[in-house]
C-alpha cells in the first residue's frame, strides 16, 4: 500500500473537521501516523508523524513546532485558528487546526483512521476519479487543471510534473478554496453564464490566464474545470475541456448519489435507534460514530406560522440542520421524522444550546419561518438516545415564541406536569377527586373557587399573595376558601389533599395563576351573594392572620 500523504489526509477529512494553514514541504509529504503530545516526556523521533498538540495553546505552539521539526514530524495539529503560521513556515512543518471545541480523542481517532485507510478510498465518492480526470485533462491540454464545485471549493487538481502554475493555484490547493476577490467573482459570473469553454485573463501580473468550462447536468451547474494557460496549450484544448467537463458531470453526480445513499442509510439507522427498534443499539450507535456522552436535539417549524409547503420546508430545515452539524462535528446523522428534524449532538454538552440557538436563527432567516429547538437529556451512550429523544419531544410541546430553544433541564417542571397530566387523564383512579366538585360548583353557581384555590397554592398558601394574584382583598380570598370547603367538602387543612387538588387543577383542569395585580392599597372586600353563599354573609374578623386558613 502506498504511504498516505498530507494531501490524501486532507482529501478524506479536510474541510470543517481539519483545516490546513500552511504546508512548507507541500502536500506530497508522507503522513505515517497521528500521535498525541505528552508534555511530560521529550518528543520522540517519529519521521512522518502528525502531532496533536494536546495541552498546548495554539498561540503558544512555536516551541512545539521547532521540536517537531527536530523529530522529523510532518506537521502539528493545534486547536483553534490562531496558530503560529510564520513559525511553522520557518521550521518547515505543516500546521493544521481543528475546531476550538473538538475533543482530542475524537480527532486522534479520525486522523488515525484516515492515515490507516487506503489512499484510493476517496474514489468511493468520486473524488479519486476526479483527481485522475484532472491529470488526464492536464496531460491532454498541456495545462495544470483543477476541478471545483459551485462554491469555488477545490475538489481535485492535477499533479502532472513540469506544468507551470501561479500563486492563485497554489493558494487554492493549499486552502482547498479559491481566494476570494471582486475580480474572481466577476470571472465566475461570466463563466457560469457561458455554455462553452471561456478564456479568462490573468487577474494580476504574477498570475497566468485560464481556460475554463462550467460543469452542468440537466441545466444544473455542478462546478467548473480550470486549466492554467501559459500560452502553450494544445490546439484542441477547448474540445478536450468540453469532453472533460462532461465526464466531470458524471463523476460529480455519482459522488452525490453515493453521499445521498450514505446519508439515507445513516438516517434510517438513526431512526431505528431513536424509536427503539434497533436490534443492537450499542452497535448502531457505534456505526453512527456515537461513542460517548451525547444528546438528541429536535428542530421543528413553528406550528403557528403559515407555511405554504410544509413538507418541502421541513426538508429544507433538514438540510440546514445537517449542514451546521456536519460543519461542527464532521460526519453527522440527521433524520426527518413526522415533521421533526432530529440530530445527535456528541458531548460534552456545554455548547449544545448555543449550537441549537445558532441553527434556529439561521434556519429562521433562510426559511422565513420561525423554528423551535429542544434538547433532550445528555446520556452516557448511544443506547440511551431513545430516552433523550423522548425528552426532546416533550420539550418541543412546551416551547413558544418567548422560549424558542430549551434543554430539558431548563423546563423540567413543565414537562413533568405535562407527563403527569397525560398519565392521570388516562387512569380513572388518578383523575377522580374533589377538584371535579369544585369545578362543578363553579359552573353551576358562577363562583371562582377553582381559580382562587390555584392562586392560593401558587402563592404558597399565603392569603395576601393569593389576593394580589386575584386582584381582590385578602378577606375576599379568605371568605371564598371558607365557602369552598363548606359547599364542596374538600379539606384544605390536609396537606395531601392540598397537593392532589393543586395537581388536578393545574394539570387536568389546565388552570394557572391569574394575572398579578399590583395596587397601592387593597381593594375593599367583596362578599358574593348567591346560592349557597348566604343572602348576607357575615364579615370575618379583620384580625384573622392573612396566611391562616379560615375554618
Amino acid at each position: 500500500m502506498d504511504a498516505c500523504t498530507l494531501g490524501d489526509l486532507l482529501d478524506v477529512v479536510g474541510g470543517p473537521a481539519l483545516r490546513l494553514h500552511t504546508a512548507p514541504a507541500g502536500l506530497g509529504i508522507p503522513v505515517t501516523e497521528a500521535v498525541l503530545h505528552d508534555g511530560r516526556v521529550p518528543l520522540a523521533r517519529l519521521p512522518g508523524a502528525l502531532l496533536l498538540a494536546v495541552g498546548v495553546r495554539a498561540a503558544d505552539a512555536g516551541p512545539l513546532l521547532a521540536a517537531a521539526a527536530d523529530a522529523g514530524l510532518s506537521g502539528v495539529v493545534v486547536r483553534g485558528a490562531d496558530g503560529p503560521v510564520a513559525a511553522a513556515q520557518a521550521h518547515g512543518v505543516a500546521l493544521l487546526s481543528v475546531a476550538e471545541d473538538a475533543a482530542w480523542h475524537r480527532v486522534h481517532l479520525l486522523l488515525a483512521s484516515a492515515v490507516a485507510a487506503e489512499p484510493a478510498a476517496p474514489a468511493d465518492t468520486g473524488l479519486g476519479d476526479l483527481f485522475a480526470l484532472a491529470d488526464a485533462i492536464a496531460t491532454a491540454t498541456g495545462g495544470a487543471t483543477t476541478v471545483e464545485d459551485p462554491r469555488q471549493r477545490v475538489l481535485a487538481y492535477s499533479t502532472v510534473p513540469g506544468q507551470p502554475v501561479d500563486e492563485d493555484r497554489r493558494q487554492g490547493i493549499l486552502g482547498r478554496q479559491v481566494p476570494a476577490g471582486a475580480q474572481n467573482t466577476e470571472q465566475y459570473r461570466r463563466l457560469f453564464s457561458a455554455g462553452r469553454p471561456l478564456r479568462l485573463p490573468a487577474l494580476s501580473d504574477a498570475d497566468l490566464p485560464r481556460l475554463a468550462m462550467p460543469v452542468r447536468a440537466g441545466g444544473e451547474t455542478l462546478g467548473s474545470v480550470w486549466v492554467v494557460d501559459d500560452g502553450s496549450l494544445a490546439p484542441d484544448a477547448e474540445d478536450t475541456l468540453v469532453q472533460g467537463a462532461s465526464t466531470a458531470a458524471l463523476l460529480l453526480l455519482r459522488a452525490r448519489a453515493a453521499r445521498e445513499l450514505a446519508r439515507h442509510r445513516s438516517g434510517d439507522l438513526l431512526r431505528r435507534l431513536l424509536d427503539g427498534t434497533a436490534a443492537d443499539p450499542a452497535t448502531a450507535a457505534a456505526r453512527l460514530g456515537v461513542d460517548g456522552p451525547s444528546r438528541v436535539a429536535a428542530f421543528v417549524l413553528d406550528s403557528a406560522a403559515s407555511v405554504p409547503d410544509a413538507e418541502r420546508t421541513a426538508l429544507r430545515l433538514l438540510d440546514v440542520v445537517r449542514l451546521q452539524c456536519e460543519a461542527r462535528y464532521g460526519r453527522q446523522a440527521c433524520v426527518l421524522l413526522d415533521g421533526v428534524v432530529y440530530a445527535v449532538l456528541p458531548g460534552p454538552g456545554e455548547r449544545h444550546r448555543r449550537l441549537a440557538e445558532d441553527i434556529v436563527a439561521r434556519a429562521g432567516r433562510a426559511l422565513r419561518v420561525p423554528v423551535r429547538a429542544a434538547l433532550g437529556e445528555l446520556v452516557p451512550g448511544g443506547d440511551g438516545l431513545t430516552d433523550s429523544r423522548a425528552d426532546a419531544d416533550l420539550v418541543l410541546r412546551v416551547l413558544d415564541a418567548d422560549l424558542p430553544v430549551a434543554a430539558v433541564d431548563e423546563v423540567r417542571a413543565r414537562v413533568t406536569l405535562l407527563r403527569l397530566a397525560e398519565v392521570m387523564a388516562g387512569r380513572r383512579e388518578l383523575s377522580a377527586g374533589g377538584w371535579r366538585r369544585v369545578l362543578a360548583y363553579d359552573a353551576g353557581h358562577g363562583t371562582e373557587y377553582a381559580r382562587t384555590l390555584v392562586c392560593w397554592f401558587d402563592a404558597g398558601c399565603d392569603m395576601a399573595g393569593a389576593a394580589s394574584l386575584l386582584g381582590v382583598h385578602p378577606n375576599t380570598c379568605r371568605y371564598r376558601l371558607r365557602q369552598l370547603q363548606q359547599h364542596t367538602g374538600v379539606n384544605l387543612t390536609d396537606p395531601d389533599e392540598r397537593l392532589t387538588l393543586w395537581l388536578h387543577l393545574r394539570t387536568l383542569a389546565g388552570l394557572g395563576p391569574g394575572p398579578q395585580v399590583r395596587q397601592s392599597s387593597p381593594p375593599a372586600p367583596v362578599y358574593p351573594a348567591g346560592p349557597g353563599s348566604g343572602s348576607q354573609a357575615r364579615r370575618p374578623s379583620p384580625a384573622t392572620p392573612t396566611g391562616t386558613l379560615p375554618t
